[in-house]
């Protein structure tokens, strides 16, 4: 793999896997310190996973264009949203997110990722740290 964050990635995915598999339907519903349901964080999971997916995507074919985002907004606009999602239906879409993500970060170029870095994008390749992060709130 070209870069070492790739690894990271895919550990990250299978982890997510087997921590879904194993929650029950009350797991998914029990509320975080901060007002999230487990299952609202595996959709939080999806969306940010699902943003680097569509914007390598849009990158690689048009070259590459800031991005900014107001990332504490957008989480605080979309919470209700991920907190209404139907729990599977949210595990789901994490899964699904975190396995085309990793697929299309396998992709980049040396120079692309450079550039993407050298920009003022929220953009992490490395998902490992997000998802690590959220998979710790869960595990607690």
């Amino acid at each position: 793999m070209a870069f070492p964050f790739l690894e990271d990635n895919l550990k990250s995915t299978r982890r997510m896997e087997a921590l879904a598999q194993g929650l029950s339907d009350e797991d998914l519903l029990r509320l975080t310190p901060d007002g999230w349901t487990v299952a609202a964080l595996f959709a939080h999971m999806a969306f940010w996973d699902r943003r680097v997916l569509v914007l390598t995507r849009r990158w690689k074919e048009k070259g590459f264009d800031e991005s900014p985002i107001d990332a504490d907004a957008v989480n605080d606009a979309l919470k209700p949203l991920f907190l209404a999602l139907d729990p599977h239906t949210a595990v789901q879409l994490a899964l699904s997110a975190a396995k085309a993500t990793d697929a299309e970060l396998v992709t980049l170029t040396s120079e692309m990722l450079e550039r993407i870095q050298a920009g003022s994008t929220h953009f992490r390749p490395n998902r490992a740290l997000h998802r690590g992060g959220h998979m710790a709130q869960i595990e607690a």
